[in-house]
């Protein structure tokens, strides 16, 4: 998979220090930090891999470009370290369910749906921007600030009305902890931010992809088996699409099935011959 290739360990110190235009001695910080992750060789050499390298970018741009302190470098860094642990996940689990797909289309030819993605309870508006400002202790002002610079983003009642969700004073919480506790500047928030929106967002479509497939997975291996029995199930059996991404998977079972018919074919041959020589 494309993932693997990134987490290669290929570059040793000196190289990944020369492609980012870094010292080898800044590199060895950032690893102490827990900014980044290198791999070992069998002789205990640091090698770093295409995504320490995209790592090792991002930390230059946040402290000479925006001027992000260490410490909302490290909060950045660990954002980013979940999210690439999620994608590596997601990739895991569709392989997976594809490959349970594809023996379950060999043994019983299953015809997948659709479904449906659940709402998460957290996501749900429900506090005016009074109550939520109260919960987070800040002033409304405040939450109006961070609202306009995309670090939190309210829903809005038929009304046009803010309406903020638990999700919501959750990010503003931790919004308060950055500014107050760890020093981080505006700019360092907003790149915090934005990787929290994107993990949440991916940690949801993840879940509804899954979700969605093994719902897809129960559905149509019901509509199968509840299919009547025929001397003929290729003629009467219906055939439908496969989601997009799986489709392939039926190719090497129609494959498999045409090459057993022309094997019967090739028999029953055999038998009129010897019939006829006799």
């Amino acid at each position: 998979m494309a993932s693997d290739a990134k987490n290669r360990p290929v570059y040793v110190i000196s190289v990944a220090a020369e492609l980012v235009d870094m010292h080898p001695q800044t590199l060895r910080l950032y690893e102490r930090k827990g900014l980044i992750r290198p791999g070992r060789s069998s002789g205990k050499t640091r090698l770093y891999s295409e995504r320490d390298i995209e790592h090792l970018r991002e930390i230059r741009r946040l402290t000479q470009e925006l001027g992000v302190n260490l410490a909302g470098v490290e909060e950045v860094m660990r954002l980013q370290h979940e999210l690439d642990a999620l994608q590596d996940q997601f990739e895991d689990e569709i392989q997976r369910i594809e490959g349970e797909l594809h023996e379950r289309i060999r043994a019983e030819r299953a015809l997948p749906g659709d479904g449906g993605i659940p709402t998460d309870p957290l996501d749900r508006p429900v506090y005016v921007i009074s109550i939520a400002a109260q919960l987070v202790d800040m002033h409304p002002q405040t939450l109006r600030l961070y609202e306009r610079k995309g670090l939190i983003r309210p829903g809005r009642s038929s009304g046009k009305t803010r309406l903020y969700s638990e999700r919501d004073i959750e990010h503003l919480r931790e919004i308060r902890r950055l500014t107050q506790e760890l020093g981080v500047n505006l700019a360092g928030v907003e790149e915090i931010m934005r990787l929290r929106h994107n993990l949440d967002g991916a940690r949801a479509r993840m879940e509804g992809a899954i979700d969605r497939i093994q719902q897809d997975l129960t559905q149509h291996m019901t509509k199968w088996r509840e299919l009547p029995a025929t001397e003929d199930p290729e003629r009467s059996a219906p055939r439908l699409s496969l989601p997009p991404g799986l489709a392939a998977l039926t190719e090497l079972g129609d494959d498999d099935d045409a090459a057993d018919l022309d094997d019967l074919d090739d028999l029953d041959h055999g038998e009129e011959d010897a019939a006829a020589d006799a």
